[in-house]
């Protein structure tokens, strides 16, 4: 069978415009889109207006496959992220033609990228977590603690979710207690840059035809200026924290050079809590929808670890990321060439009727349950085990004293095409 071109695979406007419409992942046309997809188009070419054309992965087995081809679709050669063509020119411009203000783990590549990770990679080992256990544990009955004295009533993402991950990460990071609100503050207008309500307000429009957050450094340089104040502290004294690690690191023998220290410092920063208090916020919204499972799990406290598994499929925080093809290749039947550009589609690799029965159903007992929120491969999440670990326990210390809980209003997702989650769900509940 002859290999077939981008040509003959275009995505139909409507569905291609979902996939850079932030506002379809909020209101989850996104799922209606990735469902035809894998039905009609599973690597199908998308077409925006100012946007790069890119292919776009929407099936388990092809996302699997790319994220373990590590030489073959690269992560650092284009923006790893979904970026407008203008954004991507003034990135350029700004970065001397790198596409990249930031160089995290998430823009690296072999052999850059395993010298970096293998930093910090030991403290987020199951066998170092174990350490922590009991120090999350208080961390979490204070959290549970709060949500009791709140009278039956709260937004539990704004009160609950969002704080108990971030103070786990900060305090492992050495970031004080009392300058966590201003870590929140710039994780949101960092992931949420295209939501109205959690992006940061400039003076210059957004962009219509992509949905694009408009091109603001801000939040990138209070980061910077927060960070490389905390690095030159743990430089002249360092702690046990993982800031002093960062700070003190050397590659093939030399220091790490500010930027990439930056760029450490910021994603354990932002991706080190907002992915999980999604998932935690995302687990108790389909709880109160499917209150049948909450029972289920009430009723036996050993499937806490399935309930987790299953919010983080269900919720998939890190909906796309990018790639970029360094060779002429065939691939899933389609001929694609050197410098091909490529969306990643984990949360309907994550639906992918193939591998999940009943992918639309919220199940505490799913098993197996083998889910991409976390990636694959190379650049698999590195604070997964932190993550799941933050979520046991937490639902360790909520469930048993949750005696019912129910929606108290209008719930709301963030409108994001790269990390999106509960941003607002009120509800009402009985705790012993």
């Amino acid at each position: 069978m002859t290999a077939t071109t981008a040509a003959d695979h275009m995505i139909p406007q409507t569905h291609a415009d979902h996939l850079a419409m932030p506002a379809a992942y909020a209101d989850n046309r996104i799922h209606d889109t990735y469902r035809w997809l894998r039905a009609n188009e599973p690597m199908g070419m998308a077409k925006i207006d100012g946007i790069d054309p890119f292919w776009v992965a929407t099936k388990h087995a092809d996302i699997l496959e790319i994220s373990r081809q590590n030489d073959l679709f690269h992560n650092g050669d284009r923006a790893a992220t979904l970026t407008s063509q203008a954004a991507d020119k003034r990135v350029r411009e700004m970065m001397g033609g790198s596409p990249h203000l930031l160089r995290t783990l998430v823009q690296m590549d072999a052999p850059d990228h395993p010298k970096y990770r293998a930093l910090t990679q030991g403290w987020f080992m199951p066998q170092n977590l174990k350490k922590l256990e009991d120090r999350i544990r208080v961390i979490a009955r204070a959290s549970v603690d709060k949500m009791a004295a709140k009278g039956g009533e709260c937004d539990f993402v704004n009160e609950v979710a969002l704080h108990f991950p971030l103070h786990v990460i900060m305090t492992i990071l050495g970031v004080p207690e009392s300058d966590e609100p201003r870590m929140l503050k710039l994780t949101q207008e960092l992931f949420g840059a295209t939501d109205p309500e959690l992006g940061r307000k400039p003076n210059e429009a957004p962009a219509a035809a992509t949905g694009e957050a408009p091109f603001d450094m801000g939040v990138i340089i209070d980061f910077n200026n927060y960070f490389s104040a905390l690095s030159a502290a743990r430089r002249a004294n360092p702690t046990d924290d993982l800031a002093s690690l960062i700070a003190n690191s050397q590659i093939n023998g030399a220091p790490i050079s500010d930027f990439e220290a930056m760029g450490y410092y910021i994603i354990v920063a932002t991706a080190g809590h907002d992915t999980t208090s999604s998932s935690t916020a995302g687990a108790m919204w389909a709880l109160v929808d499917n209150p049948e499972q909450l029972r289920k799990v009430k009723a036996d406290l050993s499937l806490i670890p399935g309930l987790v598994d299953e919010s983080i499929r269900w919720t998939t925080p890190v909906k796309t990321f990018m790639r970029t093809l360094t060779a002429d290749t065939e691939f899933a039947g389609r001929q694609m060439k050197q410098n091909d550009w490529l969306m990643l589609c984990y949360a309907s690799g994550n639906r992918d009727e193939e591998v999940f029965e009943a992918p639309d159903e919220f199940r505490v007992d799913r098993s197996p349950n083998k889910h991409l929120a976390f990636g694959y491969g190379a650049h698999l999440c590195l604070g997964q085990h932190l993550a799941k670990m933050e979520m046991r326990i937490l639902w360790e210390e909520l469930l048993p004293r949750l005696e019912s809980v129910e929606m108290a209003g209008t719930p709301a997702l963030s409108e994001s095409f790269f990390v999106n989650g509960p941003k607002r769900l009120p509800i009402r509940f009985r705790m012993s």
